[in-house]
C-alpha cells in the first residue's frame, strides 16, 4: 500500500506547487487557462497515443471492462437524476458532475496505483480506453452542443474527429491492434511531450486553488458531496457487486476492478470544465475532494479484498 502513499505524495507536491505559482502570479492571471489548453491540444493527445499504442488489447475483450463500463454508467445516471430533480442543473453542469462521479483518474493516479499496488500496469489499460473512446465523445459532444447553443446530430457524430485526444487515442488503439511497427525515433517526441502532461494538468489544477476556498455556500456544495459520494464509495461498491456476484471474480481480478472504481475523480474532468467554461467549481471541488477520500478508501479495500 507504499505505493498508493507514494503516488499521492507525488502528485500532492505537483498541485502544491502550482498553488504557490498562482499565488505568485508566476505566468499572469491567465497562466492556468493557457495550460489547460496546452494540456488538451498538445500534451495530453501525446501522452494518450504512447500509452495505448503499447496497450495489451486483450485485456480490453474481459468482463473487466464490462465491470468499470456499468459501474460508472450506473453512478453517472444516478447523478444526473438527482441533478436534474434536485439541482436544476443545466445539461453542461450536470454533464461535468456525471464525469466526475464515474470518471476515474486513471492516468495520473491510476497507472502508478496499477503498477506499485496491483502488480500490473495493464489493469488500467481498459479503463482509459473506454473512458477515451466511449465516455470522452460523448461527454465532449454534449458540451460541444450546450456551448454552440444548438443541437444536430452532425456536430455529436463528427466531434470525435475533431477532438485530438480522441483522435490520438484511436490511432493508438489501432497501433496496439495491428501490431504496426513504429520506430523510437517517431515515439521519442510524442513520449517527450506526452511527459508533459501529467504536471500540466496538476500545475494548472494547483493554480486554480489559489484565492478560492472550496466547498463555501452558493457555490455548489450539494452537488460537489453527491458527485464525490457516488464517485468515493458508490462506484467501489457497485463494481465490487458486479465483479463478485454477476461475473463471478475473486482474488487479484476482484482486487483489481474495485481498486480501480475507487480511484479519484480525473483531473481531465477539470481539464474540460475549464476548455468548455461549465462547471469549473464542481469539477475542481469533487476532484480535490474525491482525491483526498480516496485513500482512506483505498486503505480499507486493500484491508478487505487484497490477495494474501
Amino acid at each position: 500500500m507504499g505505493g498508493v502513499l507514494v503516488g499521492f505524495g507525488i502528485i500532492g507536491f505537483v498541485i502544491l506547487v502550482g498553488y504557490i505559482a498562482g499565488r505568485l502570479k508566476i505566468g499572469g492571471p491567465d497562466a492556468g487557462y493557457t495550460l489547460n489548453r496546452i494540456a488538451f491540444f498538445v500534451t495530453n493527445p501525446a501522452l494518450l497515443f504512447t500509452v495505448l499504442a503499447h496497450a495489451d488489447l486483450h485485456v480490453v475483450f474481459s468482463s473487466f471492462i464490462l465491470v468499470a463500463g456499468i459501474a460508472a454508467v450506473a453512478v453517472a445516471l444516478v447523478y444526473v437524476l438527482v441533478a436534474r430533480l434536485w439541482f436544476k442543473s443545466g445539461a453542461s453542469e450536470t454533464t461535468i458532475g456525471a464525469m466526475a462521479s464515474g470518471y476515474v483518474n486513471a492516468n495520473n493516479i491510476g497507472i502508478p496505483v496499477a503498477v506499485y499496488v496491483l502488480g500490473d500496469a495493464q489493469y488500467v489499460a481498459p479503463i482509459l480506453l473506454l473512458q477515451l473512446i466511449v465516455f470522452a465523445p460523448i461527454a465532449l459532444g454534449v458540451l460541444d452542443v450546450a456551448d454552440r447553443g444548438s443541437a444536430s446530430f452532425r456536430t455529436i457524430a463528427t466531434q470525435p474527429f475533431r477532438n485530438p485526444m480522441i483522435i490520438a487515442s484511436v490511432i493508438g488503439v489501432v497501433v496496439a491492434a495491428t501490431g504496426l511497427p513504429v520506430p523510437d525515433e517517431v515515439y521519442a517526441p510524442f513520449e517527450l511531450l506526452g511527459g508533459a502532461a501529467v504536471p500540466l494538468i496538476l500545475l494548472a489544477f494547483g493554480m486554480s486553488l489559489n484565492g478560492q476556498r472550496p466547498f463555501q455556500a452558493g457555490t455548489g456544495r450539494k452537488a460537489v458531496l453527491v458527485s464525490s459520494l457516488l464517485k468515493s464509495v458508490g462506484m467501489p461498491v457497485a463494481a465490487y457487486l458486479l465483479a463478485h456476484f454477476a461475473f463471478g471474480m475473486s482474488g487479484a481480478p476482484l482486487f483489481a476492478a474495485v481498486v480501480l472504481a475507487a480511484l479519484p475523480s480525473a483531473q481531465n474532468v477539470f481539464n474540460f470544465a475549464s476548455r468548455y467554461g461549465r462547471g469549473v467549481v464542481l469539477a475542481r471541488d469533487t476532484v480535490l475532494l474525491t482525491t483526498i477520500a480516496s485513500v482512506p478508501v483505498l486503505l480499507v479495500i486493500a484491508a478487505l479484498l487484497a490477495p494474501l
